[in-house]
This record gives structure tokens, C-alpha cells and sequence, in this order.
């Protein structure tokens, strides 16, 4: 997999470039700046991109704009956000499109290297990622809202799935059954009025649904 870095300390880019290496992936692109990421992103051979928020020149959105454009331009092009802040607006357009291959963490949250490794491969693999912080930084809690139909432990799970964790994960963390949560699941799928034969993921519209984009 190729791969588009855009982050502008130096040190952690490096390290970065160093990591993605040794995980086996190729780094198409390193940059520390808005230009060469537009550059490096509109490469149809590139396949993934990992972006900082905040690059030269304004230090404000600049990656999560590229990275927005990117997606407008190749409809499901794997990115993956990682911040140390959460721009909400932006975070919130970043996943408006109902498309999977959408990860958004924050920098001192990130436990370890297998963590970040597993976030990166599951986005690629079309998967949505999001830490907990940025969910509840866009999270619309209007009563009008269908989330408002679930019980408590079905915002859990839900939330649990907008952070991209699978059945299995989803039960570890609430110390309940695969069985438990597949049925959890379900009424959350019935309550948000999302049937089987429903246009696009389910799963990933229940998330944007969760998180009123």
C-alpha cells in the first residue's frame, strides 16, 4: 500500500515514515506542508493517507481540507486523520459522505504502535475510526434525533462501533457476548430505521446517524 504522510514536526514524521516502513507499507509521499500534500494526494497511485490537521502555511485546517478534497475527488480514498485537535466542523464533513475509509484520532491517545498500525489497516480496508473525544465533539444530542430511541446500552455499543471496534471488540469491552451484541445491533438497526435493504452500509450509517452529520 502506498501511502501519503502529511505532518509537519519533523521528528514525528520521521518516526512515522520509519514505522509505516517496517509495518510494510510504502510511503509514496512525506510531506510538511499544504502544497506538496494536494500535490502528493492528487497521485492516482497513492492509496492511503495519514494527514495532520494543522500544517503550514495558517496552522489552522489545512490537512483536513486536502483531505476532504481528496475524498470529493476519489469517492472512499482511505484517510486517516491524526491530531492533536479536534475540528468539528471539518470532522463532521469528513464523514458527511456515508462511505467508510474514514479514521480520525488524536495524537496523545494513540496507546501504542500496534493500535495506531490496526487503525491505519482497518480504514484501508474501509473500516471508520474514530477516538471517543472526536466522537462526542460532533456528537448532535437534539431529542428529535433517533439515537434518542435507544437504551442506554445501545448508545454504548454504538458508540463502541463509531470508534470502529468489530462484534467481537464491541464485546470484550462490555463484557457480554458476540450473541449480545449482534442482537444490540439489530435494534439499533430497527430503531434508526435502517432495514436490510437500506442504500450503502449499515453499520456506517448508523454511525453518521449517531453522529448527525
Amino acid at each position: 500500500m502506498r501511502i501519503v504522510l502529511a505532518e509537519d514536526h519533523a521528528l514525528l514524521r520521521a518516526g512515522l515514515e520509519q514505522l509505516l516502513r517496517a509495518k510494510g507499507f510504502e510511503v509514496a509521499a512525506s510531506v510538511d506542508n499544504l502544497p506538496g500534500l494536494e500535490r502528493a494526494l492528487a497521485d492516482p497511485d497513492a492509496d492511503a493517507a495519514v494527514v495532520d490537521v494543522r500544517m503550514p502555511p495558517t496552522f489552522t485546517d489545512e490537512g483536513l481540507r486536502a483531505a476532504i478534497a481528496a475524498r470529493e475527488a476519489r469517492p472512499g480514498f482511505p484517510v486517516l486523520v491524526l491530531s492533536q485537535y479536534v475540528e468539528q466542523l471539518y470532522a463532521r464533513e469528513l464523514l458527511a459522505s456515508g462511505q467508510g475509509g474514514v479514521g480520525y484520532l488524536l495524537k496523545d491517545r494513540v496507546a501504542d504502535v500496534a493500535e495506531f498500525v490496526d487503525a491505519l489497516r482497518r480504514v484501508i480496508d474501509g473500516g471508520t475510526v474514530l477516538d471517543p473525544s472526536v466522537v462526542a465533539a460532533v456528537l448532535d444530542r437534539r431529542q428529535d434525533s433517533p439515537v434518542a430511541r435507544l437504551t442506554e446500552r445501545e448508545r454504548e455499543v454504538l458508540a463502541l462501533m463509531a470508534e470502529g471496534r468489530a462484534n467481537a471488540g464491541i464485546a470484550t469491552a462490555l463484557v457480554v457476548s458476540e450473541k449480545a451484541v449482534a442482537k444490540h445491533i439489530n435494534s439499533i438497526f430497527t430503531k434508526l430505521d435502517l432495514p436490510a435493504d437500506v442504500d450503502g452500509h449499515r453499520r456506517v450509517r448508523a454511525v453518521l446517524e449517531y453522529l448527525r452529520v
